[in-house]
């Protein structure tokens, strides 16, 4: 009978042990991914000032500067752009991760020139706006559903119809939006993915691998708790959640968001409803879908930089000569970039298409 005892207790200790080593593996690998999430998301993000765009150079483009608070009292910077006085509808712009809307200014342009107002804004955490970080995914929904309200509710900003544009992030955030502002008349979505973990999973592969697919449920757990409904939504939540004309924009070679993660998904399911247009593309990349793929002037002033490059009387690799190198690098664009040519690579027959569908839901 003692032996019996001695076998159980052994047996109960052996599984209490294995389940303890079991959880605290599982807790070390969702901190780990938790950790990894933070250091690559809830960064603070900065357009590179040198190659930041500007207003002047855009004839015509008229700026003015707002801000609004977010969901925690965070106050966001934002521009009502606009050329002339003949708008009949607003354009808000959600940017994508690493800098604010700046890098999208062309885009705003053209929409501008050509019967709308563009409001663009910088979210939590980048640019212009507050936040020691972006906080993650899920916030730029949040910031689109502030922005969207502010120019809703904003005396000073005529009440016309509401289109969204967005780009990666932006993309998702444009329509997962949807499930808080079905009233919006039209979206465009480039580059764009279904579900907030998408962005982490997709851009995460090329450092971590398969490993990348077993950290994925603990994120989808920590933005779930972080943000709530904000994380659970999603783009197709808010297809369902709203009538709206819808214009999904992919390549198929982005590594950035891989086109399984968005369109192939939305393709699937909407391919026959008249609501929504697919735009597919071979080799448009995922940060220069916009650009016109026969203008050669970053290859130009690439070539110019690297013979530059070669004129340095010190190694600027070298770890000690890091300062020295950022300085000098940036002094050289600021020197020779031509922002007339740096302000005037958007493919305008593609931005023509995008102007036809935003005039086909505003204007029907």
């Amino acid at each position: 009978m003692e032996k019996k005892r001695s076998i159980k207790k052994i047996i109960i200790i052996s599984a209490v042990a294995v389940l303890s080593i079991f959880i605290l593996l599982v807790a070390g690998w969702w901190g780990l991914s938790v950790y990894l999430y933070d250091e690559n998301i809830n960064v603070r993000c900065e357009t590179y000032e040198p190659l930041m765009l500007r207003v002047e150079d855009f004839d015509g483009l008229n700026c003015t500067e707002y801000s609004f608070p977010s969901d925690k009292g965070q106050m966001l910077a934002g521009c009502l752009y606009s050329v002339g006085e003949d708008q009949h509808g607003i354009v808000v712009i959600a940017h994508g991760f690493g800098g604010g809307h700046n890098s999208y200014m062309d885009c705003a342009y053209y929409f501008a020139k050509n019967g709308y107002y563009v409001f663009a804004y910088d979210a939590t955490g980048s640019d212009k706006s507050e936040g020691e970080g972006v906080g993650g995914v899920p916030q730029g929904v949040i910031d689109l559903e502030h922005a969207i309200s502010f120019v809703e509710e904003n005396s000073d900003i005529p009440d016309l119809p509401i289109v969204l544009f967005g780009h990666s992030w932006g993309g998702y955030s444009v329509c997962s939006v949807l499930n808080y502002h079905p009233e919006v008349s039209a979206v465009i979505e480039c580059s764009g993915f279904n579900r907030s973990s998408d962005m982490f999973e997709s851009g995460g592969k090329s450092q971590a691998g398969d490993a990348i697919y077993l950290m994925t449920p603990f994120i989808r757990i920590h933005e779930s708790i972080k943000f709530g409904k904000y994380a659970t939504n999603t783009a197709m939540d808010g297809f369902e959640a709203s009538k709206c004309k819808v214009m999904i924009v992919h390549s198929e070679d982005d590594s950035v968001i891989e086109i399984g993660y968005g369109y192939d998904k939305y393709h699937e399911k909407y391919k026959d409803d008249p609501r929504f247009t697919f735009v597919h593309f071979e080799d448009r990349g995922h940060s220069d879908i916009f650009s016109d793929p026969d203008d050669t002037y970053v290859d130009e002033f690439d070539a110019e930089f690297y013979s530059w490059l070669k004129t340095l009387d010190y190694d600027y690799r070298a770890k000690e000569n890091k300062d020295r190198f950022i300085k000098d690098k940036a002094d050289y664009i600021t020197e020779n970039l031509d922002h007339a040519r740096w302000s005037g690579r958007l493919d305008e027959e593609m931005f023509k298409e995008f102007l036809d569908f935003y005039e086909q839901a505003v204007l029907q």
